[in-house]
């Protein structure tokens, strides 16, 4: 990092805090705090919800993952697009008519106060984990890339998350989340064109394509039926569908985006812009990674991308034998890469690729970290340019920011509507719940940063936020199903149904091998049959949600 990517990053970080605080002033009353007045147009609520998804993960962690796993993580989002289509003609009208704050208002409204209760339990529960996660992931790289420690860096950005979302609240978030996401698209088209223009004059961008291909990294499409395979044409459309349909039907962080529209017309577009961008998108970050992969063909890679555990491990007596062997491992690779190239079958590359991989295991047993999230902040720092090192750290310094920043303000106001004014003071003035949606939003900002500090040792973080996701996500899927469509349910069967489903999830998750983007669907399913077959058995008066 020299002087002027210091001066960058810190003027990136001046711009977007001081531009969500500005956007953010006005927020006087709870609706404007939480709602943004309902004045938000479709194109902010739609970039807003990429950002929240997005985040400093895609950055740090997807583009590792398409590395080294290839690009079958883009099966993950196939079901989005269904998911966006269902939604905007169930949710988005429903709960736009229902004049909710909360998606768990509503479930009083339709069933009763514990259910209601409980599904405000699970949510805060597995959001505010992921919140956590969500800062840090570039907590753990950024302290390392910039040499502070991981403690000071996660109190930065959540300290920054805290000052702007507490005096802004969604209108702060959503209004800074729009920049981020279009700085967020620039600094991946730069890295790209830049993984590109280094590689050697011989290798040309139709060369670097067959040779991810023949590395198996362009790896988009598995049509295999394996229940144990993370990522499969099935997994993704199936249980990615169910996931992406509790996480944008069901999470207040992703529901409160689009009940801040204009209208339901604003809130429908918005969900549509994902519905036709976030695959594409995703796709292009993991051709990134495929493309970092090549890059590192001909360009010399570190044993390990962790500088810090890079160092450590050279001191091993290990570590002389491990690098012989690394530095013929890559020669043998590179040699392969230019035969394959020249039309060579790709048995010899692929074999080269398997040594590579079985040095760097060897040298990961030695390590306390994985090194998939430092992958490609390893290509940045060491091969962009003055300036834009700097910009591209800030930005996913930022992007960690506003990824918190809607989760911090939907879990505030998550704890103001459905606990704080529910069941501990009713009746209170605006402004007094507008100061305790406040004092929700610092509670929550701390909480996350309290939190971070565990999900250290996650693994690949992309994945994690994922996982964390799907052990409830099922649960909360499958009472909004009773909700909107199984009338003669009623809230004891739905109580039991959710709770008899979240159980069925942590037993598949703790005594099976089943991949975990399938507790989405067996969670959703469980709740429907279990609250549907009760619905037979008992008997309670009927209740109608308003919309």
């Amino acid at each position: 990092m020299t002087i002027i990517d210091w001066i960058v990053l810190f003027a990136w970080l001046v711009f977007l805090v001081s531009y969500g605080l500005w956007r953010g002033r006005g927020s006087t009353t709870v609706n404007q705090y939480l709602l943004a007045g309902k004045t938000m147009p479709w194109y902010a609520m739609g970039l807003s919800i990429m950002a929240t998804q997005a985040s400093a993960i895609t950055f740090v962690s997807t583009t590792g993952q398409g590395f080294v796993d290839g690009m079958r993580f883009v099966q993950f989002y196939l079901g989005l697009p269904i998911a966006m289509v269902i939604l905007c003609a169930t949710a988005v009208p429903i709960f736009h008519r229902a004049k909710v704050y909360t998606a768990y208002e509503y479930l009083e409204k339709r069933f009763d106060a514990k259910t209601r209760s409980l599904v405000t339990a699970v949510f805060l529960i597995q959001r505010g984990l992921g919140a956590g996660i969500a800062l840090a992931a570039p907590s753990i790289v950024l302290s390392v890339i910039l040499g502070w420690s991981f403690h000071v860096t996660t109190l930065v950005m959540g300290g920054l998350v805290i000052l702007y979302t507490t005096f802004g609240g969604i209108k702060a978030v959503t209004h800074a989340d729009v920049q981020q996401m279009m700085f967020i698209m620039g600094s991946l088209i730069l890295a790209f064109i830049l993984a590109i223009s280094l590689l050697p004059p011989d290798i040309s961008f139709f060369d670097a394509v067959k040779l991810a291909g023949a590395a198996g990294r362009l790896n988009a499409i598995d049509a295999s039926l394996d229940w144990n395979n993370r990522y499969n044409l099935w997994s993704g459309l199936i249980g990615g569908g169910f996931l992406m349909l509790a996480y944008f039907g069901t999470d207040q962080s992703q529901v409160q985006r689009y009940l801040t529209g204009k209208s339901i017309g604003h809130s429908r577009l918005g969900l549509l812009l994902n519905a036709m961008a976030k695959v594409p998108v995703q796709f292009f970050i993991l051709f990134i990674g495929s493309m970092v992969f090549v890059f590192f063909l001909f360009q010399r890679p570190p044993l390990l991308f962790h500088p810090v555990e890079m160092k450590r491990v050279a001191l091993t007596p290990e570590y002389p034998a491990l690098q012989v062997r690394f530095d013929e491992a890559l020669n043998a690779r590179e040699a392969a890469a230019r035969r394959v190239k020249g039309g060579a079958p790709v048995a010899d590359l692929l074999s080269a690729q398997q040594q590579v991989d079985a040095v760097r295991a060897d040298a990961q047993k030695l390590s306390h970290e994985n090194d998939t999230n430092y992958i490609f902040l390893s290509f940045v720092t060491r091969y962009m340019p003055v300036g834009l090192v700097g910009l591209i750290l800030g930005v996913i310094f930022t992007a960690a920011m506003s990824a918190s920043s809607g989760e911090i303000n939907s879990l505030a106001t998550v704890t103001m509507i459905d606990v704080y004014q529910r069941h501990l003071h009713r009746g209170a003035n605006d402004r007094h719940y507008l100061f305790a949606s406040r004092l929700a939003t610092i509670f929550w900002g701390c909480y996350a940063v309290a939190f971070a500090n565990f999900a250290q040792g996650l693994g690949t973080l992309i994945e994690a936020v994922n996982q964390v996701g799907s052990l409830f996500y099922g649960s909360m899927l499958g009472v909004f199903v009773l909700a909107f469509f199984l009338k003669k349910v009623r809230g004891t069967a739905a109580f039991l149904g959710v709770a008899v489903g979240q159980l069925a999830i942590f037993a598949v998750a703790a005594f099976t091998s089943v991949a975990y983007l399938w507790y989405n669907v067996v969670g959703a399913l469980v709740v429907i049959a279990v609250g549907y077959g009760l619905s037979f058995v008992l008997t309670e008066k009927p209740k109608t949600a308003s919309g």
